[in-house]
């Protein structure tokens, strides 16, 4: 084939030109063949690798971290080895979602949505207590009967965006007019929690909200059927998942190019031992499919129009150390003053309790960029003025401190209602296959790993099997 002899060797003579790693400068990039090449490592591409590898297709997954797992945050408490999550916490207990446990040989547990801690309220602008009741807007369980009435309308949202045209104009309302039309306030402010890094949720088209919490996630909330690593350690996953693929994957990895041909791909990456050139039969995309997220990729005409139209929100997970608020409070942020309660943002959604003395869990969201440093800055600001103003107890050893800090950004990719109205997510769809190219990841599903497995499973992975 032309791309055996001449895209490599041009790709060869341009690694160590164009590697970032000094140390790898002046080698000779090694070259091994795949049946599929993997950008990422986090969800979707472990689990479409190791599938894969269950199919026996070769694979080759690039991760720019130094782990699988992406969203996957765990922590490992340093004197007792105690661990917990708080990237991604649950599961929806479907046979995807097991199968893929089994075979990896990590025992499932379900997993207790009631937590053991005092439930408390504030509202963090303010810095002022807020009363438990400040919530009552209905009846709980109406609302969520309401919620499911109206997924019902919109089944084709189960799996993918394959919308149907005209897109239904209800899909398109802003969430908090979508929420005022139908009396869904009742369960708004719950739907806000769940559908944490979206930013403004109440200005998000419903589609993007509908979609983040479908009727298997508001029915597993309600049900308390969620499940999660029997061992609280959901890293186990991709620990073990790691084993199995063994030298397939390249951990401290970045691409640096990627040129397609109508029979290959060929993929440029700067490793630890040195530039890797990996020639594939097909290519599977699964970072978030925005321009700056894939400046690798010899994108055409076609994919700059479609990729350049993402915006995105902005989500942080941590653990703060010593903020004087009690051990066994969870705090969340309600504002009285804003439509059901959801507090504006960028700002905190809860301080959370995690069993362990003195950690809390703190998640964040903006709907524009912003550096770590000023987030961890407002949570810092923000945690000292709720102690105060509460009468906790002030930290005793100094100043708070981060012992875990991940920006998953960026977080929820969307476009304009007027795109989504002329027809973008069917032309999103049409790049399945396109250039020997497939892509899976929240963009195409929504910010849960186990609807992401299951879209891989039903669409991506037999197009990708049956062109290999």
């Amino acid at each position: 084939m032309l791309c055996d002899i001449l895209s490599i060797c041009a790709l060869a003579s341009a690694a160590a030109a164009t590697t970032g790693d000094h140390s790898s400068r002046g080698q000779k990039a090694d070259v091994v063949k795949r049946d599929v090449c993997i950008i990422g490592g986090g969800s979707s591409g472990t689990y479409s690798a190791v599938r894969l590898q269950q199919m026996n297709k070769t694979v080759a997954v690039v991760e720019r971290n130094n782990r699988l797992g992406g969203h996957v945050n765990t922590y490992v408490n340093p004197a007792t080895n105690q661990t917990f999550d708080y990237g991604v916490i649950f599961w929806k207990n479907t046979t995807v979602v097991t199968d893929y446990f089994a075979y990896l040989d990590v025992p499932l547990a379900r997993s207790p949505l009631v937590s053991p801690a005092i439930p408390a309220y504030a509202d963090f602008a303010n810095a002022s207590r807020v009363s438990a009741d400040a919530l009552a807007t209905g009846n709980l369980t109406a609302g969520f009967e309401a919620y499911l009435a109206q997924l019902a309308k919109y089944p084709y949202l189960t799996t993918g965006f394959d919308l149907p045209d005209p897109v239904p104009e209800d899909l398109l309302l802003p969430f908090g007019d979508f929420v005022r039309k139908y009396d869904l306030g009742a369960i708004a402010f719950t739907i806000s929690l769940y559908n944490q890094g979206m930013g403004n949720i109440l200005a998000q088209p419903t589609l993007y909200v509908l979609k983040y919490f479908p009727a298997s996630t508001a029915i597993s909330a309600f049900t308390d059927s969620f499940v999660t690593t029997a061992r609280h350690n959901n890293q186990e996953l991709y620990d073990k998942a790691l084993e199995k693929l063994g030298s397939s994957v390249f951990l401290d990895s970045n691409v640096i190019r990627i040129k397609r041909y109508h029979d290959c791909v060929e993929v440029l990456t700067s490793t630890p031992t040195g530039p890797q050139i990996i020639h594939a039969s097909a290519l599977l995309v699964t970072v978030p499919p925005e321009l700056a997220s894939v400046g690798f990729l010899d994108t055409d005409g076609v994919e700059q129009s479609l990729l350049g139209q993402f915006n995105s929100s902005y989500y942080w997970d941590t653990i703060l150390e010593g903020s004087g608020i009690p051990d066994n409070v969870s705090l969340t942020n309600i504002d009285p003053q804003a439509p059901y309660g959801v507090p504006a943002m960028p700002g905190i959604y809860i301080f959370g309790y995690v069993g362990m003395p003195g950690l809390h869990t703190v998640y964040y969201s903006s709907p524009h960029p912003l550096s770590d440093a000023a987030v961890k800055a407002d949570i810092l600001a923000q945690a000292a003025a709720l102690v105060q103003s509460l009468g906790y107890k002030p930290p005793v050893n100094g100043s708070p401190t981060f012992v875990g800090l991940n920006a998953h950004n960026p977080f929820e990719l969307t476009v304009s209602t007027e795109a989504i109205r002329k027809g973008f997510y069917g032309r999103f769809g049409g790049l399945q296959g396109r250039r020997r190219t497939w892509w899976t990841g929240a963009a195409w599903q929504a910010q849960d790993s186990s609807a992401i497995w299951d879209f891989t499973e039903r669409v991506v992975l037999p197009q990708l099997v049956a062109a290999c």
